[in-house]
């Protein structure tokens, strides 16, 4: 991952709204949330929750899909673990341990899933 990828996934990433509506569609799985839901889910007014997704959309962190009268919105999960790569790169500088932590918590979230 290039660093402004990077850089513009995490400012997507920097306003309470939008973390809370991404971590709700990574929660949601492939299956993903349509925009009522999500609205619904997060107390989000729609021309919010429309601004918030848009910003998504445009980091790469958030696809939609039309599906009959709703459009769903799916985490993009080759995207997010693109960015964790990138922000992991570097990690440890050869002391695993400060690491190591990070490592466990991601293999107890993919059980999870």
């Amino acid at each position: 991952m290039e660093t402004s990828s990077a850089v513009a996934a995490l400012s997507a990433l920097a306003h309470p709204g939008r973390l809370e509506v991404y971590r709700l569609l990574v929660r949601a799985g492939d299956p993903g949330m349509a925009a009522g839901e999500i609205a619904r889910a997060t107390g989000s007014l729609p021309n919010t929750l429309s601004a918030n997704l848009n910003i998504l959309s445009g980091a790469g962190l958030v696809r939609s899909r039309r599906e009959g009268r709703s459009i769903i919105y799916t985490a993009a999960y080759d995207r997010m673990r693109d960015l964790l790569g990138f922000l992991m790169e570097d990690c440890c500088s050869g002391a695993p341990e400060i690491c190591g932590p990070v490592a466990e918590m991601a293999a107890r979230a993919c059980k999870a899933c």
